[in-house]
């Protein structure tokens, strides 16, 4: 199975070799394609220079969202199927053929990804959101989908600002896609280095939920409530609670309007079509 890697970057300076490195030692056949999102420190030149010896890493420059940025990559994918991996992460050595392994029972498979830096923020869990049976919050940070699937939901929503991997995984399931787990396909992943990072990105995870609730209705009864307060024993873990929540409501008041799809336009070497700006 010829599997295309996706990667929406900006400003990754500090990592991108780390992670090139273990990417292009994967089981072939595939490809790397990099979509640069507006990186204003040494990303791309840095890339530039990898790809000079690895004829499989393409780049391209796309600014807008993480949605949107992900897309003009997922339409110039020729995979059979299309990963994607953090900027921040390092893959193991084995993360794409376990992928495929994955890949032969489900429509989508989300690998483990395990958490590196500090030990406070290593152990924080997700807040899993349940959608027929099934998991679809596990992060694009380590996930594969068929092609199909993202020919059949046309790609991410760009109007999200986090969380358009959760959407798009919501959608995929509601059409009738399986997604499974293969804790084999792993994924290093670097928690944010200071405070003041991790709670930023706690707010913004917050406002992404909020978006969800504003496109797919009430969603409280899919989350499990015994889970919300196993992940809600630490320090660490009600800090981020409390700033996640400050970034639900933000949305709530900021976002007043109802959702409204975007405009939709066709990307070139993409057979269906991808959400536009």
């Amino acid at each position: 199975m010829m599997i295309s890697i996706v990667l929406n970057l900006l400003n990754e300076e500090r990592h991108i070799r780390d992670l090139l490195d273990s990417l292009v030692t994967q089981e072939p056949p595939f490809e790397i394609l990099i979509v640069d999102a507006g990186s204003w420190d040494r990303t791309v030149d840095i890339i530039r220079n990898y790809a000079r010896s690895h004829p499989e890493i393409s780049l391209y420059h796309h600014p807008g969202t993480r949605g949107e940025s992900t897309n003009f990559g997922l339409a110039k994918a020729k995979g059979d199927a299309i990963a994607t991996i953090g900027g921040d992460c390092i893959a193991n050595p084995f993360w794409l053929k376990e992928l495929r392994k994955g890949l032969e029972k489900y429509d989508i498979v989300a690998g483990r990804t395990i958490n590196i830096g500090y030990h406070a923020f290593e152990d924080l869990e997700r807040v899993e959101l349940y959608h027929n049976g099934m998991d679809v919050s596990y992060p694009s940070g380590n996930m594969a989908w068929k092609r199909k699937v993202l020919e059949d939901v046309v790609g991410f929503d760009p109007w999200f600002v986090t969380a358009e991997d959760i959407d798009l995984n919501y959608r995929a399931v509601s059409k009738g896609y399986s997604l499974g787990y293969n804790p084999e396909a792993i994924v290093y992943h670097r928690m944010k280095e200071g405070f003041r990072k991790f709670f930023k990105q706690a707010f913004w995870n917050g406002w992404g939920r909020k978006q969800l609730t504003m496109k797919h209705g009430r969603l409280w009864s899919s989350y499990k409530p015994q889970r919300l307060i196993e992940t809600s024993k630490s320090f660490w873990s009600l800090a981020r609670l409390f700033f996640a929540v400050l970034g639900y409501l933000s949305c709530k008041f900021y976002e007043r309007s109802p959702y409204t799809p975007p405009e939709r336009k066709k990307p070139r070497r993409f057979r269906l079509v991808f959400p536009g700006r």
